[in-house]
């Protein structure tokens, strides 16, 4: 804080958080500690590149005055961040009730024997600030998952290595899969090994037929009805 008889300014640096193509702002605080309204005027070595406003205004006593500093949009970054603009701030005695309208050149021509205050202000650019990267609660490193309690007073908690649901229920039905196939290949087998037995007795009740007599055995009229119906199942 620069404090002078008149004004005291805080910062005494205008810093500015260089951005290329962007318009930046800074404040200063103007405190007037005297019984004496107290005019001010804001010059720069740089009008064109700053708007300063309020750039000429009054302080009551015992008051503050904000005063803002626009730095225009810049196309290409200085030498090595460095920035040689400067502010110069003055400020005088007012008469009592002036308002900003009131106030002329004349109010701060030390030739005129007026008392004049100066104050010089540097202009310094600062990297951005970084917004801080949001971390997922409960994502740090060996940190355990948070249990939650529910309606009904049951404590769940989540654990980062169970299954997936969809993956259980999928794995579910694999093995519920599998072991229909198995079954139906055991069936399978077993019409098969059945089909074979019956179709060598029938073969052997054909043989015995012919010997005996030239009809047809009820029992073979029974088999072929069994070979039948175990074809017809295994060809669904």
């Amino acid at each position: 804080m620069s404090t002078g008889e008149l004004l005291s300014v805080e910062p005494q640096e205008l810093q500015f958080p260089f951005e290329l193509k962007k318009q930046i702002s800074c404040s200063m605080v103007l405190t007037n500690k005297t019984n004496n309204h107290v005019a001010f005027k804001v010059k720069t070595t740089n009008p064109k590149k700053y708007c300063v406003r309020p750039n000429t205004g009054v302080v009551l006593p015992h008051s503050t005055c904000d005063v803002i500093v626009t730095m225009q949009a810049q196309k290409e970054a200085p030498p090595d961040m460095q920035c040689k603009d400067k502010f110069l701030l003055q400020s005088a005695v007012a008469s009592p009730g002036a308002a900003p309208k009131d106030i002329t050149p004349e109010l701060f021509n030390k030739e005129s024997g007026n008392q004049v205050e100066e104050c010089k202000l540097k202009v310094n650019y600062v990297a951005p600030q970084q917004p801080p990267s949001p971390v997922r609660e409960g994502s740090e490193e060996g940190s355990s998952p948070r249990p939650s309690i529910s309606d009904n007073g049951t404590i769940n908690t989540t654990d980062s290595t169970a299954i997936p649901r969809g993956n259980a229920e999928s794995n579910e039905t694999s093995s519920e899969t599998r072991a229909l196939i198995s079954k139906l290949t055991e069936e399978k087998n077993s019409a098969l090994q059945q089909y074979n037995k019956l179709q060598r007795e029938l073969e052997l009740l054909r043989r015995g037929g012919n010997k005996s007599h030239g009809g047809v055995p009820f029992i073979y009229v029974i088999l072929i009805g069994l070979i039948g119906l175990i074809l017809g199942y295994l060809l669904k």
